[in-house]
């Protein structure tokens, strides 16, 4: 195979002939990323029943489709999909890698980054293209920033690899917008040989059977979300919520605070450490807005923040701003709707 090196290859998971959101996502941003550097966008997808797949994945701008093809291959399991990627970026050396944080991406971007020494970053919430100077003076240009919450979210960290290839970069789903950037957008398919890339041991695990519970949660695909904060002060106040989001005909939300309080349950938890949510409207009930929780709701289009704190953080970033405690606020709220909802 005939290789073009120090590109961009985002890994594609798909379930059920589908290729997952997040990979969709990072193939959006990888396409902005490698114009930006001048490079080609790759991707690779392994599995099984990958007919027409491209078809999904060229409208996101990828100039190269690498395709490994093997009933052994899906569904997913670690050794295989490992062994691909490792001799796959031995062989091409992209520049930059890209996966989704999801149970899968968190499983195979560290055997990947270990193997080949380059280091990653995990739930990163942006991605640039800058230069870097280093504490002895050395100069790097272009190079990867990989940006996110660190210490517990108190400061936003942005980390480089200046010397090991590839820069390698883990991204929750609905962190990166999704842009179809040209549906008639056709690039090369390269169809590999699995057993190039594999192991016969590779495949000593076999899954005989599986079964994935779907979330009864719809945050994401929600227009309309109603999060609680510790400023609720209890699990029956959460009920105000759950009131409130019923009459707007949306969801409950929660920061990490008021989850690890147990008032409510982690699936409705939004930030670095939850889901990544792009609402058109977000009510913000007792919530002080530290960075981990801003990181997964700040591109709603338009915020409500009701607090007692008028210098809470989540305030610089509201749209509107009602001061004064939840209790009184979101029953008032309540008895508006439901009157002019009739």
């Amino acid at each position: 195979m005939a290789t073009d090196k120090n590109n961009l290859i985002v890994y594609c998971e798909y379930e059920d002939g589908k290729v997952a959101d997040v990979s969709l996502e990072l193939l959006t941003k990888g396409r902005a990323l490698a114009d930006k550097l001048g490079i080609k966008l790759e991707a690779v997808v392994a599995g099984d029943n990958l007919k027409d797949i491209e078809k999904q994945i060229f409208p996101y701008g990828v100039d190269r489709i690498y395709k490994v093809e093997d009933s052994r291959l899906y569904p997913y399991t670690s050794l295989p999909h490992s062994s691909i990627l490792i001799n796959l970026f031995k062989e091409i050396e992209p520049r930059i890698a890209f996966m989704g944080a999801t149970s899968i991406g968190r499983d195979l971007g560290p055997r990947v980054s270990s193997a080949l020494h380059s280091g990653l970053t995990a739930d990163c919430t942006s991605l640039e293209i800058g230069d870097h100077k280093d504490a002895k003076g050395n100069e790097y240009k272009d190079l990867l920033l990989q940006i996110r919450p660190a210490f517990g979210g108190n400061i936003v960290a942005t980390i480089v690899n200046p010397e090991h290839r590839p820069q390698m970069a883990t991204v929750r789903e609905g962190v990166m917008k999704k842009e179809v950037k040209d549906s008639n957008y056709v690039g090369e398919v390269v169809d590999l040989d699995v057993s190039k890339y594999t192991n016969k041991e590779d495949f000593v695990v076999e899954v005989i059977d599986r079964n994935i519970e779907k979330s009864k949660v719809n945050l994401k695909g929600s227009p309309i979300i109603v999060a609680g904060g510790y400023g609720m002060g209890s699990k029956e106040n959460f009920g105000m919520l759950e009131q409130l989001a019923d009459v707007l005909g949306g969801e409950v939300g929660a920061t990490r605070a008021a989850v690890d309080a147990g008032w409510a349950d982690h699936d409705r938890q939004i930030g670095q450490t939850g889901v990544t949510v792009r609402p058109k409207l977000y009510i913000a009930c007792g919530v002080s807005g530290q960075i981990q929780h801003i990181a997964g709701m700040q591109d709603s289009s338009i915020i409500i923040s009701i607090n007692t704190d008028p210098n809470a953080p989540i305030n610089s970033i509201a749209d509107y701003v009602i001061t004064g405690k939840v209790e009184d606020v979101v029953p008032k709220l309540i008895k508006y709707y439901k009157k002019n909802s009739k």
